[in-house]
């Protein structure tokens, strides 16, 4: 079950509520100032700007490998038995995924500066992610959420929020995109939330599989049903910008980053938290068991860890930092597309993605094959 507490901008970027950790033994002199780094990570995180900056000051270059889920990196991972990038990027609540497979290593939080990002996103890495008791094999690096973005042009909600069930709407049939596991999601919370199934069904189905092929098969018929309303199922960042400009899409299930950052561009694109409340998920940084530049992975933690090149960054992906302060080096346009994002409660009502065990990705894949499939 997914527990709502009373959380402000503030105390998320902040504080959260969390005790501080303590600083770390850290010397930037230490770090290095040349050779390259392998980093495969979801294709929009690293800006241009941002890999400019960083190989200026350091001297490393940065081979980037964009992805769009964090199917392809688990299963680009199990292929090369870890070997072959330094820097992957699980989201947070995929630990229960990755424990057992083994190709982690463990940071050695005496070269990490925990002490400049939000305490109650590091514990994540310290807590769900010291697999074996041997440390954190995960650092907090982007956190953001999954809701509803719509061309302001061609459509606006019916009250003062947009519900998922607007993707699946007679009215909008043939005008919207998901991505199909967690469009199906935000439909069960759609279902929840209108009485057509019990309440507290979705977060029951993380619990057991009995329960998970209960629910997910409720959804994945309602779903099915209304399978031709649906134009477009994405995939990435890019396949969500483009259909809001140049597919027709009115309305659809994304992350907040994409639309947020054709809003900050100019277009007529809005996102905002829906009425059942956004996804809330924290996209990390890991080190597999056959990362080679292991100098140059803590330098490029130290550089990600800094203020104003995390503000910078959120400026250009639309996404945010875990970074404290970050936020005070992003522009006007961040902080105002943030405030109408997330207005009145929307924050103190985000659904933390809950963990996923090995067994409900494996079912839940059954449920998006049929649905795709049908």
């Amino acid at each position: 079950m997914t527990i709502k507490t009373s959380v402000t901008r503030r105390s998320l970027l902040k504080t959260a509520g969390a005790a501080a950790l303590a600083a770390p033994l850290y010397s930037k002199s230490a770090l290095a100032s040349s050779g390259e780094i392998n980093i495969l990570m979801w294709s929009d995180y690293l800006p241009p700007a941002f890999l400019e900056a960083f190989q200026a000051e350091t001297g490393i270059k940065v081979n980037y490998t964009g992805i769009g889920s964090n199917e392809e990196i688990i299963n680009k991972m199990k292929a090369t038995k870890g070997q072959g990038f330094d820097i992957v990027s699980p989201t947070n609540n995929r630990s229960l995924q990755w424990g057992p497979l083994e190709l982690l290593q463990p940071f050695d939080l005496n070269k990490v500066a925990l002490d400049k990002v939000n305490p109650s996103m590091s514990k994540i890495g310290t807590d769900a992610w010291n697999f074996g008791d041997a440390g954190a094999h995960w650092l907090p690096h982007i956190w953001g959420t999954e809701g509803i973005a719509y061309r302001t042009d061609k459509w606006l909600p019916a009250g003062d929020a947009p519900s998922y069930g607007d993707v699946w709407s007679e009215e909008n049939a043939g005008k919207t995109m998901g991505r199909a596991h967690s469009m199906m999601l935000g439909a069960g919370l759609y279902m929840e939330a209108s009485g057509q199934m019990d309440a507290g069904s979705v977060w029951a189905a993380y619990n057991d599989e009995d329960t998970m092929r209960k629910v997910w098969g409720q959804i994945a018929d309602w779903c099915v049903e209304r399978k031709s309303r649906i134009k477009l199922i994405w995939n990435d960042a890019d396949t969500q910008k483009n259909g809001l400009l140049n597919e027709g899409v009115v309305v659809g299930q994304t992350w907040d980053g994409p639309p947020l950052a054709l809003k900050s561009a100019g277009e007529p694109v809005h996102y905002q938290a829906p009425v059942e409340g956004a996804m809330a998920w924290v996209d990390g940084m890991s080190m597999p068991i056959g990362a080679k530049n292991i100098d140059q992975i803590y330098a490029f933690i130290d550089f990600a860890y800094g203020k104003e090149a995390a503000g910078v960054a959120i400026d250009s992906h639309g996404y945010n930092s875990p970074v404290l302060g970050a936020d005070t080096f992003s522009g006007d346009v961040y902080k105002k597309n943030f405030a109408e994002a997330y207005p009145g409660d929307s924050l103190a009502n985000l659904n933390p993605w809950p963990a996923e065990a090995p067994w409900y990705a494996d079912v839940r894949t059954e449920f998006v094959n049929k649905f795709k499939s049908a």
